[in-house]
């Protein structure tokens, strides 16, 4: 049971950062791509943002790729962690901590997930499990 529990919470958290990434990069599902996001990260002190937004873009697909097929682990939860301590102080920290106020309550939680499946491992219906 464990490991399907583990399998759902890699599945979900990783799937959702890839839509995520392809927001940013590709403006796929009501996302702004590369150039309207980078507009918005230029608008928030994030520059240059063109180039910051396909950094986080990347991240996020990659990120969210690597942790929910459950391969290189540990590095995937650091990428989703990065991102979403970045999301934090750059966007939702001066804004308290619920997300009712756009705070960074869900960023926390996120970040918490990364780092815990990192620290635990992905299970055994995971990549790593069969190249361990």
């Amino acid at each position: 049971m464990l490991d399907a529990g583990l399998l759902i919470i890699r599945l979900v958290i990783g799937l959702a950062f890839v839509g995520h990434g392809a927001q940013k990069l590709f403006g796929s599902f009501g996302g702004h791509g590369l150039k309207g996001t980078g507009g918005w990260f230029d608008s928030i002190g994030m520059k240059p943002g063109y180039t910051m937004a396909l950094m986080a873009g990347l991240s996020e697909l990659v990120g969210g790729a690597l942790f929910a097929l459950g391969l290189l682990t540990p590095l995937a939860g650091v990428i989703i962690a990065l991102t979403m301590v970045i999301a934090i102080v750059k966007v939702h920290g001066p804004n308290g901590f619920w997300s009712t106020q756009n705070g960074y309550e869900y960023n926390l939680v996120l970040l918490a997930v990364a780092i815990g499946i990192a620290f635990t491992g992905p299970g055994h219906y995971a990549l790593d499990a069969l190249f361990a």
